[in-house]
């Protein structure tokens, strides 16, 4: 079964610079790190989860080194910082 991270971030301003910067540059780096889909999703005017799925565990494990990186580029990129994450196996879906 898949398996999902999610990481929960809060931002001090929002743009279209950064809903860009987003789609163009972070999404495809996640995916390039075995990712089967990743969603970006406003969740409040200065917030955002990051909702991430992979075909497996192993996949998501393999990756994690590499997505820390990335967390902590986009960190220092945009005015953004990562409050939470949380992961774990997918057992109902539709």
């Amino acid at each position: 079964m898949s398996y999902v991270t999610i990481s929960l971030w809060n931002a001090t301003e929002w743009s279209d610079e950064m809903e860009t910067l987003a789609r163009e540059k972070y999404v495809p780096l996640v995916m390039s790190m075995g990712a089967s889909s990743v969603k970006m999703v406003q969740t409040g005017e200065l917030s955002f989860a990051v909702i991430t799925t992979y075909d497996s565990e192993e996949t998501a494990t393999a990756a994690q080194q590499r997505i820390a990186e990335i967390r902590a580029q986009a960190a220092t990129e945009m005015p953004m910082k990562m409050e939470s994450s949380m992961q774990g196996g997918v057992f109902a879906s539709s």
